[in-house]
């Protein structure tokens, strides 16, 4: 019997036809129908395609038999993906489609801005002729900072290089040798692009850890002709930041595409935004085909083959124990931590060991997870692989050797490309799970440590000899800071130490180097678990 799919939105007929020329599906579509008003007649849907529509509790209540949502475009705020999951419905989006869209309205936007082309052609359809009134500027060899560089930021790069305009980009994995290929400049902290950038172009998420981001802070160390876009998110702005901003004289000029809800009716960011469109970065003919041949392929792809690698809101793997996937973020977070802020990861390669053999293509996705905060944890070993990738940095999934007897376990390898004197180049460390505690049982040479990675931690390698650990707690209390606990082992060949301590706080950059350079230690970091 043929799937019922719904389409309730303005979609390309790719979809539909694709479908269709299946046989396995009958399609209705119509544009702005209400899902709720659907459920009458059409209750037994196996599945829809939305792009803006609001997804809730109450739709997916009135569709008993809906098995799949799949978003034609990449932000799915708009479908309660949670709740979805708990009726067994796997939510997907079209990640790409609309990137070159994107990529493409920024550059409309900011020439637009440049040229002053909005007031212009007002000026002159009401028969006046104030040519010297709109004096532009050219983008032409102006910095373009980019915030973000995953499908969208890497494809503005390309588009800008037109423009011969000088791109620095800050993205927290992003390798030195993929920036080099680009011809970015990566710097190592997004608040330098908001010092040094013409125009500063937002293509990062909104969630938890990005909400807010661009406050008052950023707004301040700006250039006072800055330009900020927002073809992003609208969460990732803080409006009232922008506002006082501006209030106080700061000449930034904001150039805005996104908003909390995409409906008619007053914007809050009206008053601040120099130029403001009704989210029409995904519109495009050729953007809104692609994504309407993308959601019709992978709908086909996962009732045929189960093959999902754009479900946003998938379980874990039946059969795999929670606890290890916490435990290959927690573990590479530790890692990383290791090589400093600064560092630029090179390679990532894991080995999973004991009845954590057949995930080992899962285990991926927490260990990027670690590495960039940004990337949703519901996606997928597809998705993430190719994070990396797009990153410039090598993966290997490494074959667990189970006659090294390490039981079930997880070793997690990363290597960066450059570091200073008190950071990793490289590092090994492995974990386990033990009466339902995450455990480091070992950090390159250091065997056997069985220490629980919780809360905050400070690790220092030196050369073994009497009296380090006692400089070390010394420092610690001086600086007001109480130790929970500590392990002190040796390598196997007695020449070097470590000491993984548990503290109460966070432990100042100024406290870790000031120890490091009493003690000589090779490795020096705090780590919050």
């Amino acid at each position: 019997m043929a799937k019922k799919v719904l389409i309730p939105t303005k979609l390309d007929k790719t979809a539909l036809e694709t479908l269709e020329a299946h046989g396995g599906y009958t399609v209705f579509q119509q544009e702005g129908a209400d899902l709720m008003d659907l459920a009458q007649d059409h209750s037994d849907a196996h599945a829809f395609i939305v792009r803006s529509e609001k997804v809730t509790p109450e739709v997916i209540d009135a569709y008993p038999n809906l098995k799949a949502i799949v978003r034609a475009g990449a932000g799915f705020n708009t479908i309660d993906i949670k709740y979805a999951r708990s009726k067994n419905i796997d939510v997907m989006n079209t990640p790409g489609a609309n990137s070159n869209a994107v990529a493409e309205e920024v550059l409309a936007l900011m020439m637009t801005h440049a040229r002053h082309l909005i007031p212009a052609d007002a000026s002159c359809r009401s028969g006046k002729w104030e040519k010297s009134s709109f004096m532009g500027s050219e983008i032409t060899g102006k910095t373009l900072a980019i915030l973000g560089l995953g499908h969208i930021g890497q494809l503005l790069v390309k588009r800008a290089s037109g423009f011969d305009m000088k791109v620095i980009a800050y993205d927290p994995i992003l390798s030195s040798d993929r920036a080099a290929e680009m011809g970015v400049e990566l710097v190592s902290d997004h608040r330098e692009l908001f010092r040094r950038g013409d125009y500063i172009s937002l293509h990062i998420p909104e969630n938890d850890h990005t909400r807010g981001m661009i406050n008052a802070e950023l707004f301040d160390i700006m250039k006072d002709d800055g330009v900020l876009i927002n073809c992003a998110r609208a969460g990732i702005i803080n409006e009232d930041d922008l506002r006082a901003a501006k209030k106080a004289g700061k000449n930034i000029a904001y150039l805005n595409d996104v908003y909390p809800k995409d409906e008619a009716g007053d914007k809050p960011v009206a008053d601040v935004a120099d130029i403001m469109v009704p989210h029409l970065g995904a519109s495009t003919r050729e953007a809104n085909r692609n994504a309407a041949e993308y959601a019709a392929n992978q709908l086909i792809a996962l009732d045929e083959e189960g093959i999902g690698s754009a479900i946003v809101n998938r379980d874990i793997p039946a059969g795999l124990d929670k606890s290890y996937y916490d435990l290959a973020r927690v573990i590479t977070k530790f890692c990383r931590a290791g090589f400093g802020p600064q560092a630029q990861m090179k390679m990532v390669q894991t080995f999973c060991y004991g009845e954590l053999k057949p995930f080992a293509e899962w285990i991926i996705v927490p260990v990027v997870t670690a590495l960039d905060k940004d990337f949703p944890s519901s996606l997928d070993h597809t998705a993430a692989v190719d994070r990396l990738k797009t990153s410039g940095i090598e993966y290997n999934c490494g074959d667990g050797d189970t006659s090294k007897g390490y039981g079930t376990s997880i070793t997690v390898d990363l290597v960066a490309h450059g570091s200073d004197s008190t950071k990793l180049n490289k590092a090994s460390i492995r974990g386990t799970v033990a009466d339902g505690n995450i455990m480091i049982s070992r950090i390159n040479e250091f065997d056997q440590l069985y220490v629980v990675p919780e809360g905050h931690m400070v690790c220092f390698v030196y050369d073994d000899r009497p009296g380090v650990l006692a400089e070390i707690t010394s420092a610690l209390a001086e600086a007001s800071i109480n130790i929970d606990d500590v392990r002190n082992p040796h390598s196997e060949d007695g020449k070097r130490s470590i000491a993984l301590i548990k503290v109460n706080q966070a432990v100042s950059e100024e406290t870790i180097s000031t120890i490091a350079d009493k003690i000589s230690a090779s490795v020096a970091f705090h780590v919050e678990c």
